[in-house]
């Protein structure tokens, strides 16, 4: 890998024109866009129903991308990309399925925006599902590239020309698809498939005023630390909505990536689809070759309306007029004159395009809209875990700390399986993670599989979801709980979505291991508890295992499952030093060892004479609150029945409902503050499905409502709950 500065990439704009059938196409679909937005803005009413945004203006430079793009490629589309779409082959009948968001819409089944395309389809590039954040495509589609990258370093990236009978030639655009109503999606696989003898790359496109997030950033620094197989494609039109080029930058995206060493770069008039042409075909081999990153520049006019909902009559003025002059179909249409194409077959050409939407969008009026009764479908895909398997108390095996639990969980899941790789923030090399919970997993599995990253929170979990979709399957860490919040952009809008609004296809399949909790002293930023903020997160699993034993199972059916899971792990647990928490120490299961998530499980029992005689009550807690409770009920024999949720969403409901209704009585207990927590929001829930069974209202205990974990550990103790402070809400509880 080398980081010295490379020489700017210098187009060949004096290379052949490509083949005159493929000038034929790229004049037709260039039309089709222009028919395209003249259709939506002649029939707005219905059209801008759901917002839209068109390629206007920048058709040359989409067009040229998508004749670089084969069967074996990844494509992170941006909104404004709908000749892009039709260059790789879907038909303008699909797109105005999403513009309409009929049930046929072949992306999302109408549940996202136009233009904003999941795609798994034999014979095309791959779409995975990315959300209309602005620059946050930039980190999941060098997710892609990493793990593209990763495993091809394993030896995992296998050619299957017999899978798919396609014809492979990225200098020319693939043959038009059909309507798509006899679509065969490519099955998922636990490998990286390509499709041609051709390596694979990734195109990420974004907007010029994009370039100025912050994660597009982190995006470019792992591209060049790593040396990732992906175009970036900047399309600058100088406009971010209403503001300006030089209201929002100091510099172009061109200039800013000079910073990146090891970035190539290339920069051309993306209104030219000649110099266009070359100047992606350029970028395509020189990624498929080097298997380097390389940043695409490319200006062009913004000639429709920002979107439907913010049009250029409200801001542009005479700028539209001088946009107008680099409009790229005259100037295309001009340069095939001159090539010796005849005006007459030019003009015929415009025609049937102009056939083709009109046909297309009556087909699409009458398409059918989705069915009500599926608009909760694909929240998550089916669990790969749903029994407790194997050996939990394996015969002569030792007790374990969950710290060595959790490292022999990740352990066994890398030699089992190759396409598994663990990265975060100090995992790598000889430390293994602060906590020791990776320790020496990168010397046993090599510094391709188990590597630090930098401090790039929204990297690191963005990423897993373009790794998801290559087959590569990630295990990450945030260091700290406190910590996790930069990444919230990612977790959120990429891959708690990505099932939902890909209709199923690109379930992102993510274990985001955050220690979590006060362990004594840890003060502001290492003590937090965050789990009330992301159980408010659909899309995502959230686990929180209180002992060894289930750290190990819930590890294991975590990396199994194929939906985002963060795995909570109290760091106070870890090494049992806490006084009362030396039964998160347990035997260690064997190998293989699974526990389904979802599923509750009674940590202790109560008495059952004092159960039938009435009293008795449960605390239903997880992580440290088992062990409070533990201790707390040792005041009140056999009364005290402790139900450890194990997994906070999804929330074993049944068995909750079933401890409440046997005693009559309830305390849900937490570490994080009580005001507006998951604990309350369960205690009302309690209090609304059970209310004929209880003898008392649900209680809760939880940390003062505070900012933050004071550094002081007196300060420390008085804001959380402790043993003592669960015996006094018990003996109240009890006692109603």
């Amino acid at each position: 890998m080398s980081l010295h500065a490379a020489p700017t990439l210098e187009a060949d704009f004096t290379a052949a024109p490509p083949a005159p059938e493929t000038l034929r196409r790229v004049y037709r679909l260039m039309r089709t866009a222009d028919e395209l937005a003249r259709l939506y803005e002649e029939n707005k009413a219905v059209t801008a129903k759901y917002v839209h945004a068109t390629a206007r203006g920048h058709e040359a430079i989409q067009l040229a991308a998508a004749s670089q793009l084969g069967p074996q490629d990844y494509v992170a589309p941006y909104y404004r990309d709908d000749a892009m779409l039709l260059g790789i082959g879907l038909q303008p009948y699909e797109l105005m399925l999403q513009l309409m968001a009929k049930r046929d819409d072949p992306f999302s089944g109408g549940r996202t925006y136009y233009s904003h395309p999941s795609l798994r389809r034999a014979g095309f590039p791959t779409i995975p599902h990315q959300s209309s954040a602005t620059g946050m495509q930039a980190i999941p589609a060098t997710g892609v590239a990493h793990g593209i990258k990763y495993l091809e370093s394993q030896g995992l990236a296998t050619s299957s020309n017999e899978q798919l009978a396609i014809s492979d030639s990225s200098t020319d655009l693939p043959a038009d698809a059909g309507s798509g109503d006899d679509e065969q999606p490519i099955l998922n696989s636990s490998l990286l498939i390509t499709n041609s003898e051709k390596k694979p790359l990734v195109l990420c496109s974004i907007g010029d005023g994009a370039m100025t997030e912050g994660e597009v950033s982190e995006a470019l620094q792992m591209a060049v630390l790593h040396q990732l197989p992906i175009i970036y494609l900047v399309q600058d039109n100088e406009w971010g909505i209403s503001a300006t080029g030089r209201e929002m930058r100091a510099m172009d995206a061109y200039e800013f990536a000079a910073g990146f060493k090891g970035l190539h770069r290339l920069q051309f008039d993306g209104a030219d689809f000649l110099a266009s042409y070359a100047g992606m075909q350029q970028a395509a081999d020189y990624v498929r070759e080097r298997r380097g990153p390389v940043l695409v520049h490319a200006r062009c006019p913004l000639l429709g309306h920002h979107t439907s909902g913010v049009r250029r009559e409200w801001y542009r003025g005479d700028n539209l007029a001088q946009h107008s002059l680099q409009d790229p179909l005259p100037r295309f249409h001009q340069q095939l004159l001159e090539l010796g194409f005849a005006e007459d077959e030019l003009q015929q050409l415009a025609a049937e395009a102009r056939a083709t939407v009109e046909a297309d969008y009556q087909r699409a009026l009458a398409a059918p809209n989705p069915d009500p009764a599926t608009f909760a479908d694909h929240e998550f895909a089916p669990p790969a875990v749903t029994e407790e398997a194997g050996e939990r108390t394996p015969a002569g095996a030792d007790k374990a700390l969950m710290v060595d639990a959790a490292l022999h969980a990740v352990d066994d899941i890398l030699r089992e399986f190759p396409e598994a790789l663990f990265y975060g923030q100090d995992v790598g090399g000889e430390l293994g993670g602060v906590f020791r919970e990776a320790a020496l997993l990168a010397k046993k599995y090599g510094d391709a599989r188990v590597f630090n990253t930098p401090i790039q929170e929204a990297y690191i979990v963005g990423s897993t979801a373009g790794m998801s979709a290559v087959g590569a399957k990630a295990i990450v860490e945030v260091q700290f709980a406190d910590y996790i919040w930069p990444a919230l952009n990612q977790l959120v809008e990429e891959l708690s979505k990505s099932c939902y609004l890909s209709n199923g296809q690109f379930p992102v399949q993510s274990l985001i291991r955050v220690p979590i909790g006060a362990y004594g002293g840890g003060g502001p930023y290492h003590s937090g508890s965050i789990e009330s903020t992301l159980l408010t997160i659909r899309g995502i699993k959230v686990v929180y295992p209180s002992n060894a034993a289930d750290m190990k199972g819930l590890m294991r059916a975590a990396y199994l499952d194929p939906n985002p899971v963060v795995m909570l792990e109290h760091k106070g647990l870890y090494w049992s030093k806490v006084p009362g928490t030396e039964d998160a120490k347990t035997v260690e299961p064997a190998t293989g060892y699974v526990v389904p998530l979802g599923k509750a499980a009674v940590s202790q029992q109560a008495d059952a004479t004092k159960l039938q005689n009435g009293e008795t009550c449960v605390v239903i807690t997880y992580g440290m609150g088992v062990h409070w409770a533990k201790t707390a009920s040792r005041q009140f024999a056999g009364q005290v029945e402790i139900l450890d949720l194990r997994t906070l969403n999804p929330l074993d409901y049944e068995a909750v409902e079933a401890a409440v209704r046997r005693h009559g009585k309830a305390l849900v207990l937490t570490e994080e503050p009580l005001m507006n927590s998951f604990a309350e929001s369960l205690a009302g829930r309690i209090q609304r499905t059970c209310f004929r069974q209880l003898d008392a209202p649900v209680f809760t205990l939880g940390a003062a409502n505070l900012p933050a974990i004071a550094l002081n550990v007196e300060l420390e103790r008085q804001m959380l709950p402790n043993p003592d402070k669960v015996a006094a809400a018990l003996a109240e509880l009890l006692g109603y």
